[in-house]
């Protein structure tokens, strides 16, 4: 049956290379959002979602300053318009981050503070669940691709055998996803626990 329709099987192989770079996209979203969590570590990506009221706007951190983490527990914000200084460090009180920044005249310092071990574990609950996310959007991914294999089949685009086939590729494809973010987990859970 795939001799004959030759001109249709890349479509089949478009489905698998479309599943797999929505899974890495997945992958890649979850590596995004966990850079953002606190960790005892001191990194730039904590100050990610931290939005500064300049002139009436609300503005990212990151276009008003340059961030920088001089030390292991220490974060400086170093504002391109001294003007904002005053708005900088009020916006870094009001976040949920629990920094206490001090501000000299030309920058602001942020130290981060060591993390408790109850917070700890709040964290690595905080983390497991977003990665349990990750993994359910990358089977979602999975279902989607699976759905599409099945309606080719049915529609004689592609046969039984193929069909079996691209699943296992696809199957294949999502335990190296669900692998990947194990690590991610795995490393992230070992950086929040470190004392």
């Amino acid at each position: 049956m795939a001799s004959g329709k030759g001109q249709e099987l890349p479509s089949l192989e478009e489905v698998l290379k479309d599943a797999s770079s929505r899974m890495t996209k997945a992958v890649d979203a979850l590596q995004r959002d966990l850079a953002s969590l606190r960790t005892g570590r001191a990194t730039p990506a904590l100050l990610e979602n931290v939005s500064v009221d300049y002139y009436g706007v609300p503005t990212p951190l990151g276009q008003l300053a340059t961030i920088s983490v001089p030390e292991a527990r220490l974060i400086t914000i170093q504002p391109w318009d001294r003007q904002s200084l005053r708005e900088i460090e009020k916006s870094l009180l009001k976040s949920d981050l629990g920094f206490n920044p001090s501000n000299d005249g030309t920058i602001i310092r942020v130290p981060v503070p060591p993390l408790s071990q109850e917070r700890r574990r709040d964290l690595v609950r905080v983390l497991k669940k977003k990665v349990e996310d990750g993994k359910v959007a990358v089977r979602n991914v999975r279902r989607d691709a699976m759905e599409r294999q099945r309606s080719m089949e049915r529609n004689k685009v592609i046969s039984q055998d193929e069909t079996r086939r691209a699943q296992d590729q696809l199957q294949k494809a999502t335990d190296a996803h669900v692998r990947q973010m194990d690590r991610v987990l795995e490393t992230k859970e070992a950086e929040i626990m470190e004392v």
